[in-house]
């Protein structure tokens, strides 16, 4: 069945067409849900909170996938890793039903929906969609990072000294996992601009669009981030761990830039 989408973007392929749909539709119950009273409930920690509509979205998410594709195999914040039982399939899903649930909780209007699709293993295509702004990010393995339909870049920033930076915290951060208050800190120091949105999923999006010169945080899930790494690379950026090795889904720290002064960051965090 050819998607509705197919016209608007007669690039992309029929999975990431598929992941448009899908986030378009998780986007209108949260657009419908935001402001409106829910349940709220804690999940790892006090501030790891979960709402009915985190719930909802991903179940509309993997509703609309499956019903194309019901042999796909899922990776999705709130049920798991998932596959058909003796279903074999070299697609994997990887979804953030609502990247940014303490926002949402509060009323404050910055979270996202965020789909990936794996072929063998390998990130394919990625969309990552802000309901209440309307901005879809998408990218596809070899065909560059669009928004709203038009070509993304990262930006030109050559020096960290005239960066703009994003960064997240984890919910354990009061731990300080790999001393990432003492990092926040030293860059702080340098007297460099820094943001904090409470969405990874935005974080890589804004810097794939060039909004921001560079993200980096630590203990991120694969929903977090698997859609804006591919976002951040096909809009012609580097995404690598705190070594400086190139980031591979599921590794304990991220940087995600324009790549022009990885080294410099590197040595901040080093």
């Amino acid at each position: 069945m050819e998607s509705k989408y197919s016209l608007l973007y007669p690039a992309f392929s029929e999975l990431t067409l598929l992941s448009i749909e899908s986030a378009k539709t998780a986007g209108e119950i949260l657009r419908t849900g935001f402001g409106t009273n829910y349940t709220i409930s804690s999940k790892s920690d006090r501030h790891d909170l979960v709402t009915e509509y985190d719930f909802l979205s991903e179940q509309a998410i993997i509703s609309t996938i499956k019903s194309r594709f019901p042999h796909h195999h899922f990776l999705a914040e709130e049920s798991g890793a998932t596959q058909e039982s003796g279903a074999e399939s070299n697609v994997r899903w990887i979804i953030d039903p609502l990247d940014g649930t303490v926002n949402f909780a509060h009323s404050v209007p910055i979270f996202s929906v965020s789909i990936a699709a794996e072929v063998d293993g390998e990130l394919f295509c990625g969309v990552i969609y802000q309901p209440l702004l309307d901005e879809l990010f998408v990218t596809e393995k070899g065909k560059g990072a669009w928004l709203n339909g038009k070509q993304i870049n990262v930006s030109g920033t050559a020096n960290l000294s005239d960066a703009f930076l994003v960064t997240g915290f984890p919910y354990i951060v009061a731990e300080n996992p790999m001393s990432c208050i003492d990092h926040f800190t030293r860059f702080l120091q340098l007297g460099i601009p820094i943001r904090r949105l409470g969405s990874a999923a935005l974080d890589l999006a804004y810097t794939a669009a060039g909004r921001f010169d560079a993200f980096w945080e630590v203990s991120l899930s694969p929903w977090d981030v698997a859609a804006g790494v591919l976002l951040v690379r096909e809009a012609g950026g580097n995404v690598c761990d705190y070594n400086g090795m190139s980031y591979k889904i599921g590794n304990g720290s991220i940087i995600a830039s324009n790549g022009l002064f990885d080294h410099e960051i590197i040595e901040v965090l080093q």
